[in-house]
């Protein structure tokens, strides 16, 4: 079946790669105290990427040549690394029609990611084409033949093959072998920069009893030895702090102790900061604590909610034999949950049915967890690799959008994480070859914040709104189409077959999403992208009725933390920015304070001359944003509101603009005022399920004494707040404070992340 794709210079990546200007850069990465932590002389890169995505790229990715033994020093070396290996794996397997293709297909990647208009998720920069770095031939490691793979894939403790997927969702059991086995799983996982999420709803509660006598130790003694071990794992590696999910079900007979527990901690740590302990979230107050090691999220039903609405009560049960265990009111324990979250953000809640309604492979089984974002949402024992697109840099400066260059972008992109699926390792058995019979994939996007206040549209307006919906609606079309394509060459992934009638019915609630947008769409360029839009989705279904897929997903919203500092993005995922002015604190004393880059732009969008627009952004810097927002007409100011300013229903009306396009879901927080209630925690909760999400985090500025990042001159803060601002998390690798990435916090100096992206 395997008849090879082409592939087009779209953008004649071999001329403009060879005209691409290169320079030579310092790189510097110091602590707090201004001590050198690492120092890197003459590195090559592209002089249009900035000192900041150099310095983190240097940081973060760079490893040791292979054959020489010298340590990478350019970023075109980095990329060729990566992108050649891909394309020397595509071949192999047969992706491409001839040689010629498979050239071109390099070149346009590699332009793609030097012009920064896409990048993969870090385990491909840490990883891809280190083979050598794990031995030669399966020391230390098994091959095991897969039916479903139709090859051997290697099952190693070394990790012969590199480990590229950010994101995996393993299964337990409720036995001590399973427990400690996943134990060992999500250490190897950590250890090279991927995030893992389980849902821990089989383990029998303390309430029950053990086949051989007594009672169980409980859901919560055990989830402190994840904790621990991912506490321990966190620091042992090279790249960064483990990143992990726990779900849990409704009706689990710890229910209410697994919500309360974070909040209980955070209490603790609150308790040890004010005695002196050190706070930020690797100070000694948060190590002495438990839980702080994952995100934990609640799995909430339909059946629940109409329970909460109807004040009736709910019962919790046995995970052996499904008895009652206990039954309380339904809105007690939905209290509960909106508490916890209110007090120190956790649980997060992810919306059982509406995640299975958007299942494309229901007869496989439910969908019961996440990775620890929650972007990827797909079935236990599977992995996924991320890419995003920096979707700012496909609009020149005058406002007008490159579709056709993003069409065949998410095309390669598509081709390339595709050609990683079997190129890959995985830590077992069951994922590698569940990952081979569905080859889940997980697209994405980055800088829609920046790209919006860059066109003159506040991210709380339809306009915006209807932006973010198109660019969606653009790649989950032209995502699966080119998996279509693929599967017409290469055949389907090897489940489709029974998941064919669910996988088509979900395309088709894509493609009906499309043309109800459509019909309500604004006006002006996006009537056109959404006619195209609608097409595309329309040809994907066709093709996928006639060919098949062959990924069983394509796309996810992840909080791109790490790869947005190297795509230059101002903000992150599907975030908005959070905040126009940064402080750093130096080493010895002073501040250095920095500025949006896209507030120009956007006021030039706006009217403003490039004089005005110039004197406004030194307003910016040297007064505060109080001031310059003061400066501005009230729909100017509405342009430059961030993410704590926002209206809690702006998060998740663009959320909701946006879900019906991606096949998995999206990392995304809701950020709260100081001030919120809980029962404005309730209502988010209960308006995510209204709009059709699959999950919702919040966070309330102040609420954890941990705050990585520190507004500048927005408004008075409340005392509580004042102290947790003062107290900026730091990076533990080189003491600088860290920023939000969507769900992650990432340090905007080295790219140490503490998260999965």
């Amino acid at each position: 079946m395997s008849k090879g794709l082409k592939i087009p210079a779209f953008f004649k990546a071999k001329d403009r790669l060879a005209e691409m200007q290169w320079a030579r850069r310092q790189v510097k990465i110091t602590d707090g105290e201004g001590r050198v932590l690492e120092e890197i002389s003459d590195v090559e890169a592209p002089e249009s990427w900035s000192q900041q995505a150099v310095n983190i790229v240097a940081r973060q990715y760079f490893r040791h040549s292979l054959s020489a033994g010298a340590p990478e020093r350019s970023v075109r070396a980095l990329v060729h690394r990566v992108v050649s290996t891909i394309r020397k794996s595509g071949e192999e397997q047969g992706y491409f029609a001839n040689r010629d293709d498979a050239e071109r297909f390099e070149s346009e990647l590699s332009f793609l990611i030097l012009s920064q208009r896409a990048s993969f998720n870090s385990p491909v920069w840490f990883n891809c084409g280190l083979w050598h770095e794990y031995g030669e031939t399966g020391a230390g490691g098994n091959w095991a033949w897969s039916e479903a793979a139709g090859c051997a894939v290697q099952i190693a403790n070394g990790f012969e093959r590199p480990q590229v997927s950010a994101c995996f969702i393993q299964s337990l059991t409720d036995s001590l072998s399973s427990i400690f086995e996943l134990v060992r799983n999500e250490a190897r996982l950590f250890k090279y920069g991927s995030g893992t999420g389980t849902n821990f709803s089989n383990l029998r509660g303390r309430q029950e009893s053990l086949a051989g006598g007594g009672r169980s130790s409980g859901l919560m003694s055990f989830l402190d030895v994840f904790d621990r071990a991912a506490g321990a794992t966190k620091s042992g590696g090279t790249t960064r702090r483990a990143a992990k999910m726990v779900c849990l079900d409704l009706d689990h007979p710890e229910i209410a102790d697994f919500v309360r527990w974070k909040a209980k901690e955070e209490a603790k740590a609150q308790v040890l900061i004010r005695a002196g302990f050190s706070g930020g979230m690797d100070g000694e107050a948060y190590r002495t604590v438990s839980g702080q090691n994952s995100n934990n999220s609640v799995r909430v039903t339909r059946d629940f909610l109409s329970c909460v609405k109807n004040n009736e009560s709910w019962s919790t049960r046995s995970r052996v034999d499904g008895s009652v265990v206990e039954t309380f009111p339904a809105s007690q324990l939905w209290r509960s949950i909106a508490e916890s979250a209110w007090i120190c953000a956790d649980p997060g809640v992810q919306y059982h049915d509406t995640i299975q309604d958007w299942h494309t492979c229901k007869p496989a089984g439910p969908i019961r967890a996440s990775n620890p974002c929650s972007e990827y949402m797909f079935l236990d024992d599977t992995a996924c690799n991320l890419a995003s697109i920096n979707l700012k840099s496909f609009f020149d400066c005058e406002g007008h959008f490159d579709r056709d260059g993003f069409i065949h972008s998410v095309r390669l992109l598509i081709l390339a994480q595709e050609i990683l699926v079997d190129f890959a390792s995985y830590p077992q058995a069951v994922i590698a070859e569940r990952s081979h019979a569905f080859r889940p994939l997980g697209l994405g996007f980055a800088n829609l914040g920046a790209l919006l206040m860059s066109l003159g549209f506040s991210y709380d307006e339809p306009e915006g709104r209807d932006w973010a919906a198109v660019l969606s609606a653009l790649m989950g079309a032209a995502s699966y189409r080119a998996s279509a394509e693929i599967a017409e060459a290469r055949g389907t992934f090897s489940e489709f077959e029974p998941n064919r009638e669910s996988m088509l019915g979900v395309i088709e609630k894509h493609e009906f999403s499309a043309r109800d947008f459509a019909k309500r769409s604004i006006g002006g360029a996006r009537e056109e992208l959404w006619a195209l839009a609608t097409t595309l989705w329309n040809e994907a279904l066709e093709q996928g009725r006639q060919f098949g897929f062959r990924n069983a997903q394509t796309t996810a919203i992840a909080p791109t933390g790490t790869i947005a500092f190297m795509m230059d993005c101002d903000t992150t995922g599907i975030e908005p920015e959070y905040a126009l002015v940064k402080q750093k604190q130096l080493a010895g004393g002073g501040v250095v304070t920095s500025v949006n880059r896209t507030v120009g732009q956007g006021l030039r969008a706006l009217g403003r001359s490039e004089e005005e627009s110039r004197q406004l952004v030194d307003v910016l810097k040297t007064e505060g944003e109080s001031a310059f927002q003061q400066r501005l007409s009230v729909r100017e100011a509405k342009v430059f509101l961030c993410a704590p300013q926002l209206r809690a229903d702006a998060h998740l009306e663009m959320m909701a603009a946006v879900q019906p396009f991606i096949s998995g879901a999206i990392s995304k927080t809701v950020n709260l005022h100081a001030d919120a209630t809980v029962e404005d925690v309730a209502r988010v909760f209960e308006r995510g399920a209204v709009l059709g999400l699959k999950s919702v985090a919040i966070y309330r500025d102040g609420s954890k004494q941990a705050q990585p990042l520190k507004r500048v001159g927005d408004r008075e803060l409340p005392e509580s707040f004042q102290t947790s601002a003062n107290e900026l998390s730091v990076c533990p690798i080189c003491s600088y404070p860290t920023v939000v990435c969507g769900t992650c916090w990432v340090c905007p100096q080295c790219g140490h992340s503490l998260a999965c992206s």
